[in-house]
């Protein structure tokens, strides 16, 4: 995960750093994390103008969804991510689960038609 610009808005930055914590980014590859950074950059510059932006906004929005960002984004994609409390630790870490159709589908089908 690149580091996140000191400069940008504290709402940008939350998000940003979020991101770490999303079960989603453990399977983010470079061209996610360079995605997320301009994204975050977009987001920031939008919300510190003196005039706010619905074009970036939507923007933003829809890239933030191809990054699997939001409950609903994930659902469309049938990702669902599954906390489990460890036994040694009682922090919770995510684990990305895809749905069983979309796991059979993956496969090759073998039992997708049945």
């Amino acid at each position: 995960m690149p580091r996140g610009d000191d400069d940008w808005h504290p709402i940008a930055k939350r998000w940003y750093a979020d991101l770490r914590k999303s079960g989603q980014s453990d399977f983010y590859e470079a061209s996610d994390w360079a995605t997320a950074v301009y994204v975050a950059e977009a987001m920031s510059r939008n919300l510190t103008q003196g005039r706010f932006s619905a074009q970036l906004f939507q923007s933003v929005m829809s890239a933030m969804t191809d990054l699997l960002t939001t409950e609903g984004s994930r659902r469309r994609a049938r990702v669902e991510l599954e906390r489990e409390t460890g036994e040694v630790d009682e922090h919770e870490t995510a684990r990305l689960t895809v749905l069983d159709g979309y796991r059979q589908a993956a496969a090759g089908g073998a039992d997708a038609g049945t």
